[in-house]
């Protein structure tokens, strides 16, 4: 059985060899690949993927032209593993390579997926899990799927799993729920997270608020129904408003119109222009799969 391990990498040139020292450690007497894909990092990070893998016939590397983003570099790094079992982990540390003989262990049980779900995050402070296990609720309300809490991208998938993932061609790909939605036999392994070996976190706060949307959008047409919501409101809103506006009216009272109106049109406004925001984000979707432009251009390999 060959173990094709697959790592995105974005300028983590201090975390390469030190994690490749600690597979190579444990998959020692295993028949394994290390497909390490940079992902347009603007430091020496591909330079030493080179060197590790003039060293070690085992790793290849693949360098991206730009910074694709991490769901893009999985997916290369997919595409080019050649295992009877694929495990994707990140380059930081902070999935722990102590954990994939455990994954391999529930691969022999019979799963075809064997996903990953931190019992904590190193460097992250409590308000981030605490948005994390409460953000993933939210998709799984949104949405038809469902996806663990604290769940990452840590995980192994069978020969078949993998072939099943490459049909899937969306360019906004959000691999954790396509993973769900995939079906298969599944199951979970917990680990803690150490902290990053070296560095500080390239996943900045809005790549993170991006990966959430992406999440919510892959997924759900829920918010495109806002608007129908919103407008069943307004006009409830309008007509209690109305019948309030009529009994003032009759008992003889001033009625300030400026301040009325000035509140009817600023919730018809805002709710109008929170619409079109939602339907604007669905049509950028329909228009970058419309325009079917390659997920990656590899710039060198080694």
């Amino acid at each position: 059985m060959k173990i094709s391990i697959v790592i995105p990498s974005f300028n983590e040139e201090d975390n390469i060899a030190l994690l490749f020292e600690k597979i190579k450690t444990i998959l020692q007497k295993e028949d394994y690949e290390c497909i390490f894909v940079d992902d347009g990092s603007r430091d020496a990070t591909f330079e030493n993927i080179r060197k590790i893998a003039a060293e070690n016939k085992q790793v290849k590397g693949i360098s991206f032209s730009r910074n694709f983003g991490h769901q893009t570099a999985l997916l290369a790094g997919l595409t080019e593993a050649d295992g009877d079992v694929v495990i994707m982990m990140d380059a930081d540390g902070q999935h722990p390579p102590e954990v994939i003989p455990e994954l391999l262990n529930q691969y022999q049980k019979g799963f075809e997926i064997v996903n990953t779900r931190r019992l904590s995050t190193g460097d992250a402070g409590a308000a981030k899990n605490l948005s994390s296990k409460g953000y993933y609720k939210f998709v799984n309300l949104l949405t038809d799927i469902k996806i663990e809490p604290a769940s990452s991208d840590f995980r192994l998938m069978t020969r078949k799993a993998v072939d099943a993932f490459l049909q899937i061609d969306e360019k906004d790909r959000f691999t954790r729920g396509l993973i769900s939605w995939m079906g298969f036999k599944q199951t979970i392994v917990e680990f803690t997270a150490p902290p990053r070996m070296t560095g500080v976190s390239k996943y900045t706060f809005k790549k993170m608020l991006t990966f959430a949307w992406d999440g919510i959008t892959s997924f759900s047409s829920k918010p495109l129904k806002f608007s129908l919501y919103a407008g069943i409101f307004a006009l409830l809103f309008g007509g209690i408003y109305s019948i309030y506006i009529l009994i003032i009216f009759i008992m003889g009272k001033t009625i300030p119109g400026w301040a009325s109106m000035m509140l009817v049109i600023l919730l018809l406004g805002g709710i109008q222009l929170l619409s079109l925001g939602i339907i604007g984000e669905y049509l950028s979707r329909i228009f970058n799969e419309a325009k079917n432009r390659p997920h990656y251009f590899i710039q060198d390999r080694c």
